[in-house]
């Protein structure tokens, strides 16, 4: 498992829940009232905005503050967001995409580029790592959506490329413009998936001991922290031993 989904998890156990929640909805927010801007209102006509609020429901967040969202992008108050794609290299050499969405590109380069440095790292061109990703989609079910078999068959007959299971759950991979289609075929046969997002997906991982690790674990934290920040993406990779380290650390 890649590094970002590993620490994630940890991160999120050990934070400050309400905190953390409150952030994360302030960010899908910012999504659904940019998916909504850039597009239709209607989710049922936009692709984004239908995953933004997928994505949103995936994490409880209340109908009202999605409602207030969309309302928000017809509002001639509404801020107007920027994406930015950053790309650079933490502690190890390993490789890391940060995206924003900010109303103020000169502040966001700061923060990012500032996270960067105080981690040993560097922040690089656009294109200096992303070529070592790909743009993929990426569904996920809990393990009650079926057994491996099951979930591999419904993701093949869905046009899916790639299952990985485990005793959590399943995560199927497909074409990042496949994802819409592919989406609505596995939920006509497993049911509502718990989340559906563009991800970017490494090539290649970088295997790092646990001193690297817990640096790689500050950046994402402290670049995560950042309320222009929507995604997090690092190419590092621990075994099982130093995982379990860390998470009762």
């Amino acid at each position: 498992m890649a590094g970002h989904s590993q620490f994630k998890n940890i991160m999120h156990r050990k934070g400050r829940q309400d905190a953390i929640k409150s952030k994360l909805f302030s960010k899908l927010a910012r999504e659904i009232t940019v998916a909504a801007k850039l597009g239709s209102p209607d989710p049922a006509m936009n692709p984004r905005l239908r995953l933004a609020i997928q994505a949103a429901k995936a994490e409880s967040m209340p109908k009202d503050n999605i409602q207030r969202a969309i309302s928000k992008a017809s509002g001639g108050d509404s801020e107007n967001y920027e994406e930015v794609r950053y790309e650079g290299y933490g502690p190890g050499g390993v490789a890391v995409i940060v995206e924003v969405l900010t109303d103020n590109r000169n502040r966001s380069a700061s923060n990012v580029r500032a996270a960067f440095t105080k981690a040993g790292g560097s922040l690089g061109e656009t294109g200096s790592v992303s070529f070592m990703w790909d743009r993929v989609g990426e569904i996920y079910y809990p393990a009650s959506a079926g057994d491996a078999e099951k979930v591999m068959e419904a993701a093949i007959e869905a046009g899916a490329d790639d299952v990985e299971s485990d005793e959590e759950g399943h995560t199927i991979y497909c074409a990042f413009e496949a994802l819409g289609d592919v989406s609505k075929a596995l939920e006509a046969s497993l049911g509502e998936a718990q989340t559906v997002k563009a991800i970017w997906k490494p090539k290649n991982t970088v295997p790092v001991d646990e001193e690297r690790a817990q640096s790689l674990m500050k950046l994402v934290a402290s670049l995560e922290d950042d309320d222009d920040v929507q995604n997090v993406y690092a190419n590092f990779e621990v075994d099982d031993a130093t995982l379990a380290k860390l998470s009762a650390a």
